[in-house]
This record gives C-alpha cells, structure tokens and sequence, in this order.
C-alpha cells in the first residue's frame, strides 16, 4: 500500500522543483536596459574625470536595470559617427540612443547638407533596430555667422519633428552662458556642470521609455 505521506513529500518536493526552475528562468530571460550615448567631448569627459561626466552620472542615477554604454569620442563628426554606429548598434543592442553630434562639424564649417544627412541615417538606423533615439541639439559660436548658425540650430529641431524624438534644442541650456562652469577653451564644461547637463537629460530619457 502507498505511504501517503512519503507520496506528498515527493509531490511537494516536485511542484518547488518547478516553481524554482520557473523563477530562474524568468530572472535569465529578463534582460536590462541598455542606453546608447553617442557623442563628442562633451559626452566623452574632456578636460575632466571620465567618472564625472554627464554619463557616468546617469549610469549612477539610473541604477543596475540599466546599462549605459558611452561609444562618444573627442572630436568626433557625424560622419565618423555614422561609420562607427552600425557595429555598436549590433555589438549593443540599445533600447535607447542619446546622440549628441554635430558640434564639430559646425565648428569646422562643415557643409549642412552632409550633417543633416548624417543625423538623418543615423535616426532611421537606430529605429529601424528597434531603438528610441534622444537627439541633443548644439549652439554654435556667433563668430561663424547667422548664415550658418541659424540653419545649423533648425536642423536639429525639424529633424526631432520630422521623427518625433525626445529632443533638447541646446545641449549646453544652463551652462554655456556660466563662465564659471566652462573650462578654459570656452567649449567644453567642467566638473561642476555634469550634474545640470545630467538634469537636463535625464527628462528625456523617461520621455522616451
């Protein structure tokens, strides 16, 4: 005759079974966050700590169900980061893209038409992997002109209709008018500022999740 109590041992023994191989493979198949940020200087650190840039700071403040990826480099065009961005796209996989380019083409005088084009590519092939791009809009110094500044600002704000994107029209919005919060260059903020920059960013990262 069966032992019934040795029979509900091992039935209970058998439904925690499940339940526990159930749960591991929920936490195995739950995947976190991962952010694109692709830039320049002013998303790489220049002149400060690599730790206390804007990135480091979200990475910090968004917390361990996000991984932030910072593919920016000093000095990048988006030329060079349209070249770049394909294999990072595949290599990351990101829920979200911040790009944040532009600045050095503007400041080398670089044709409008090529930039746009540039940014333009970059949107589509980020969203047609799935990705929410955050595009964050540059100034440029008054020296190059109306002629060019004005159609270079306009470009990033029809560009953010045209594809309905989180957008910050100025990147820089609280700082660059600071001395106090800029390095020596002019160009480039300091320490101090990364917190206000983060601020400024971070809206649009809920925005776009």
């Amino acid at each position: 005759m069966r032992n019934p109590i040795m029979w509900f041992k091992r039935r209970l023994a058998h439904h925690l079974g499940t339940l526990i191989v159930v749960t591991v493979l929920s936490v195995s198949f739950t995947s976190a966050e991962t952010i694109l940020v692709h830039g320049d200087s002013l998303s790489a650190g220049y002149g400060i700590e690599v730790s206390d840039g804007w990135v480091a700071l979200m990475d910090d403040a968004l917390g361990t169900q996000t991984q932030v990826v910072n593919s920016s480099i000093s000095g990048e065009t988006s030329r060079g980061g349209l070249d770049r961005l394909p294999g990072l796209l595949e290599a990351h996989q990101p829920d979200i893209l911040i790009l944040e380019l532009g600045a050095n083409d503007g400041l080398r005088g670089y044709p409008l038409t090529q930039l746009r084009d540039n940014l333009e590519q970059m949107i589509q092939m980020a969203q047609n992997q799935g990705a929410r791009v955050v595009l964050l809009g540059m100034r440029l110094p008054p020296n190059l002109g109306r002629r060019y500044i004005e159609p270079f600002m306009n470009i990033y704000s029809d560009l953010a209709s045209t594809y309905n994107l989180p957008f910050l029209p100025f990147m820089l919005e609280g700082v660059a008018e600071n001395r106090e919060l800029m390095q020596a260059d002019g160009l480039h903020p300091t320490a101090a500022a990364q917190p206000i920059l983060l601020d400024n960013i971070l809206s649009l990262v809920e925005e776009a999740r």
